[in-house]
C-alpha cells in the first residue's frame, strides 16, 4: 500500500494551558460534589480530566487551591451573568429585578456549588489554611458585588441606603444563607422564594436616601 493510500496519522495537538486548566475545574467540581473534599484524591481528579497529577499541581498549588479556584470560577460566572442583565439599564427597579433573577436562578438550580460551598465554608471553621483561601475569595465576591451595587445607583442617579461595601456584605450573606436553605428545605426555598428575597432586600439597600 503507497503511503498516499495509507499517511501518517497527523500529530495530536497538546491541549492550551487555558484547556487544561478548564478541565481539571470542570472534573475537580464533579469529584469534589461526589465524594466529598477529604475523599477526593488529586489523581483522580487528574484522571478524570485526561491528564497527570502533575497537570495539577502546574495550574494549581495543591488541593485546597484547587477547591477554592472551582469555587471562584463558579462565583465569577454568576457575576459576569448579573453584570450582563444589568448592565443595559439605568432603572434601579430593573436592574434590581434583573439580579435577583440571575443569582436566584443560581441558588435554586446550582445545587453542586451549593454543597462545595457548605463543605468549604465548614472546613475553614476548623483548619486555617482553608480559612485563609476561603477569607480571600470571600473578600473578592464581596469587593466585586460592592463595585456593581456603586456603578448600579450611579448609573440611576440613586443614592443607596447604606455604603456600597456594607450592602454588599449584607447581599453576600443573604445569598448564602439562601443557598444553605435551599439545600436543607428545597421546597420551601424555591427560584421564587429566593428572587423575592433577593428583591426586597436589594430594593431597600438601593432606595434613594434624602441628602445630608
Amino acid at each position: 500500500m503507497s503511503e498516499q493510500e495509507n499517511p501518517p496519522p497527523e500529530p495530536v495537538a497538546r491541549a492550551s494551558r487555558d484547556e487544561v486548566r478548564r478541565r481539571l475545574l470542570a472534573a475537580a467540581a464533579r469529584v469534589f460534589a461526589e465524594r466529598g473534599y477529604a475523599d477526593s484524591r488529586l489523581e483522580d481528579i487528574a484522571r478524570a480530566a485526561g491528564f497527570t497529577k502533575g497537570a495539577v499541581y502546574s495550574n494549581f498549588g495543591g488541593k485546597e487551591d484547587l477547591f477554592g479556584a472551582v469555587l471562584r470560577e463558579r462565583s465569577d460566572t454568576e457575576l459576569s451573568a448579573v453584570m450582563a442583565e444589568v448592565g443595559g439599564t439605568d432603572d434601579p427597579a430593573e436592574a434590581i429585578g434583573r439580579a435577583a433573577r440571575v443569582v436566584a436562578g443560581r441558588v435554586a438550580g446550582d445545587t453542586e456549588r451549593n454543597r462545595l460551598g457548605l463543605e468549604f465554608a465548614a472546613r475553614a471553621a476548623r483548619d486555617e489554611p482553608t480559612r485563609e483561601v476561603v477569607a480571600s475569595l470571600r473578600r473578592a465576591q464581596r469587593e466585586a458585588a460592592a463595585r456593581t451595587i456603586a456603578d448600579v445607583g450611579e448609573r440611576a442617579g440613586a443614592r443607596p441606603a447604606v455604603d456600597p461595601e456594607l450592602a454588599a456584605l449584607i447581599v453576600h450573606c443573604l445569598t448564602n444563607g439562601l443557598s444553605m436553605e435551599r439545600l436543607a428545605d428545597p421546597g420551601a426555598v424555591t427560584a421564587d422564594t429566593a428572587e423575592r428575597a433577593l428583591a426586597a432586600v436589594l430594593t431597600a439597600l438601593l432606595t434613594p436616601r434624602p441628602d445630608d
